[in-house]
């Protein structure tokens, strides 16, 4: 039986059996309806046979020796047969191949979790031994599981790549037979030249992908859809091999599915973008969701005129207009990436030719891929309103991060998703990097203030996230000895996958950034950027597990041999284990050395005594007490207002004089979330309209703020947490509204 997880705090299964068949390219071709919040269409896969079966064919003991442990896990499925005339019943004597026969035409007969069913024939799979009997030598069909969450699956279908005039030329079969069994390996034969040919002939190889994806159907295939998969057979084809290895899907999308989200724009106008998180994009299109899955994509997608589509393309897509009022994008990749890579926003949306930052990073970066693979076509990054407003310090570091993730989640991806901060680490330590090199004019000595400031600041919030979270999600290194490690069919679960919580934590950001520049210390930042740079260079376009990186690290520089440090230390001390590590627990006091955190504390030692001071004046207003402040950068107010926090008591002149002094609603989110929790903390009535513009515009960022709101135990104070939360939970994603609920009811 296909186990049912919750998807709110279970592991996050990836079904997809990839050492059977790989995707090694796919096209799709989409139509965005607002109206019905319906994103449809035709996706077509091109595939590989996996290298499981290529192994274990090449025994010599002939036959099938495969063992599908996945498939013997999975439900008693009933498999759909949908042909190409309508159908208007289906007998509960008809049998085919032991599966069910059904058909309703081009009519969507999915149920409401998308499961295609005909309840008088389901006989499916009876038992594991007549599903994995391996000494039956493949007497049982092959079973292509696909990803899949939250679709509605229409149609599955071979695909006729042969029937594509000149395609011939790419096979080695001198001319097409009629005979049955040559067809079909002529198309397998086919698709393998068509994915294989080298990387220089990518305008010729996205030609013949779209002339084969238009090509006629040639059989429909038997399908069905479970909670997490997309599972499809032919009847009397027992191997991968054998199995056809181009095939169209005709499917369409749910308003409610999880990859997808239909909202609207600050204008108040409709768009849509992919979530991304924490499924990826199974709910968006049937795809292999592992890691290894690697594959290039081309995609056409038409909507409203008035809209304007975007993606994570390599080309910088201009419309077609197909028919009035109806144009057509067209986006392709031909790096081969993870489908969660894959990414869409449909909107009324203007472009700023904003170019310079960009360009700074890209002429300045120290982790510059050859020049043969260098390629700065735009590729789309999704910002948070929350980081635009205030000045350009956030927005700055969040678009550092974001450009980091180019080299570290793209480039170089985690062959284990459980190990994030092969990702965020990375990105979140070259963050400073870019930044500082962003800035430009700033000397060393001002970039290095920079960056201790930012160390604490992330150490404080270190300290407080392993204080308040499960030990379990602090492990940066789940699955310890265990990771990359996938079962025989390629499929695997993501460790705490599904838990809603674990999407506000940064515990993979912060301890891998620690280590990153624990690192750099140890070793020296000019053998340690160069070492990085070597990793760069040797591991694009490949998926790595965290001692890939640390061994090369560790054998470049072989003078730390001598002073003991090792990939088991570093696991030990950093990785695998919970709290923070014992490396840096010794380093928390030396931040507070840096010349901008001293002129934090000075600032926070005048409004202590401010304070104090008011306090026992009462109401009585004295000029001599009048103090001057400093001018405070944006991470030095963030400082400023966390250690304001840590008093217990501050009265309101003090709180007003403090939003006056720095204007604190014109600052950026980071420094707005800090004053609203001063807000909520001393009940601080004038400035609830604040908290609740927070709540309203900021919604990620706010999500903790409900919680304070409610353990006040302050009538105001929760009667606001629910108002704005009534006002925003429809355009809140799922995991963030649970949590909310959880907090509130």
């Amino acid at each position: 039986m296909e186990t049912q997880l919750d998807p709110m705090k279970d592991d996050l299964p990836l079904m997809a059996n990839t050492s059977y068949m790989l995707v090694k390219h796919y096209i799709l071709d989409l139509d965005v309806d607002f109206k019905s919040k319906v994103i449809d269409g035709i996706i077509v896969l091109f595939f590989e046979t996996g290298s499981q079966y290529r192994k274990t064919s090449s025994t010599g003991k002939g036959g099938c020796q495969l063992q599908f442990d996945e498939t013997c896990k999975m439900r008693a499925s009933e498999f759909c047969h949908i042909p190409v005339t309508n159908v208007t019943a289906c007998s509960s004597e008809t049998e085919y191949n032991d599966f069910a026969v059904c058909g309703k035409g081009e009519e969507d007969t999915s149920d409401k979790n998308g499961n295609h069913s005909n309840e008088e024939q389901a006989s499916g799979i009876s038992s594991s031994k007549d599903c994995c009997d391996i000494e039956n030598h493949g007497n049982k069909d092959f079973l292509l599981v696909l990803d899949c969450c939250d679709l509605s699956v229409l149609t599955v279908e071979e695909v006729d790549v042969a029937a594509v005039s000149g395609i011939e030329k790419l096979t080695r079969s001198a001319k097409l037979t009629d005979a049955s069994k040559e067809l079909e390996d002529l198309r397998n034969q086919i698709v393998h030249e068509l994915v294989t040919l080298p990387a220089d002939r990518w305008k010729e190889q996205l030609y013949y992908f779209t002339r084969c994806s238009q090509a006629p159907g040639c059989g429909e295939l038997l399908f069905t859809t479970g909670t997490w998969s997309l599972e499809i057979k032919k009847s009397g084809i027992h191997t991968p091999t054998d199995f056809p290895h181009a095939i169209r899907i005709r499917y369409k999308t749910k308003p409610e599915g999880r990859s997808v989200t239909w909202t609207t724009d600050q204008s108040g106008r409709p768009c849509v973008y992919t979530m991304g998180s924490p499924i990826n994009n199974r709910a968006l299109f049937p795809c292999q969701e592992p890691p290894v899955a690697l594959s290039t994509w081309q995609a056409s997608v038409r909507t409203a005129a008035g809209f304007v589509v975007l993606m994570s393309g390599e080309n910088s897509a201009e419309p077609v207009q197909l028919r009035e009022g109806i144009l057509s994008w067209y986006y392709y990749v031909t790096m081969p990436m993870p489908a969660s890579t894959f990414t869409i926003a449909v909107g009324c949306w203007q472009e700023v030719k904003q170019q310079s930052f960009t360009a700074a990073i890209q002429a300045n970066t120290e982790f510059s891929l050859p020049s043969s693979q260098a390629d700065f076509s735009p590729h789309i990054i999704f910002l948070s309103q929350s980081v635009l407003p205030g000045g350009s310090h956030l927005c700055g570091t969040r678009l550092c991060h974001e450009i980091a993730h180019a080299w570290f989640g793209l480039a170089i991806g985690a062959r284990d998703w459980t190990e994030e901060w092969i990702s965020e680490g990375f990105a979140t330590f070259l963050e400073d990097i870019f930044w500082a090199r962003a800035q430009q004019q700033l000397s060393h000595d001002e970039i290095k203030g920079q960056q201790e400031l930012k160390a604490l600041l992330r150490w404080r919030r270190l300290r407080d996230e392993v204080q308040n979270s499960e030990e379990e999600l602090q492990i940066l290194r789940p699955n310890r000895e265990s990771t990359g490690e996938l079962s025989e069919s390629g499929a695997s679960v993501v460790k705490h996958g599904l838990k809603a919580e674990k999407i506000f934590m940064q515990v993979h950001y912060l301890k891998g950034y620690f280590l990153l520049r624990s690192l750099a210390k140890t070793i020296g930042e000019t053998s340690y950027f160069a070492s990085l740079r070597k990793f760069v260079h040797k591991f694009h376009g490949q998926l790595v597990l965290s001692q890939d990186f640390l061994c090369m690290l560790l054998e470049d520089i072989p003078e730390q041999k001598e002073s003991g440090l090792t990939v088991e230390d570093i696991f030990q001390n950093w990785l695998d284990t919970s709290g923070i590590p014992k490396p840096l627990l010794e380093e928390g006091e030396t931040w507070k050395e840096c010349q901008l955190v001293q002129q934090v504390s000075s600032e926070v030692t005048k409004w202590i005594q401010t304070n104090q001071r008011i306090r026992k004046s009462g109401k009585k207003k004295r000029k001599q007490d009048e103090v001057v402040f400093q001018k405070l950068l944006p991470d030095q107010l963030v400082l400023l207002l966390e250690s304001l926090l840590e008093q217990k008591t501050l009265c309101p002149r003090i709180l007003q004089c403090l939003e006056k002094t720095y204007q604190l609603r014109e600052q950026d989110a980071e420094v707005r979330h800090r004053w609203c929790e001063l807000v909520v903390k001393h009940k601080y009535v004038p400035g609830y309209g604040d908290v609740e513009k927070f709540l309203r515009e900021d919604q990620a960022m706010g999500v903790y703020l409900y919680g304070e709101l409610m353990v006040n135990e302050d009538v105001k104070q929760q009667e606001l947490a629910h108002k704005c939360f009534a006002a925003a939970r429809e355009h809140m994603d799922a995991s963030s509204a649970k949590v909310v609920a959880e907090m509130l009811f």
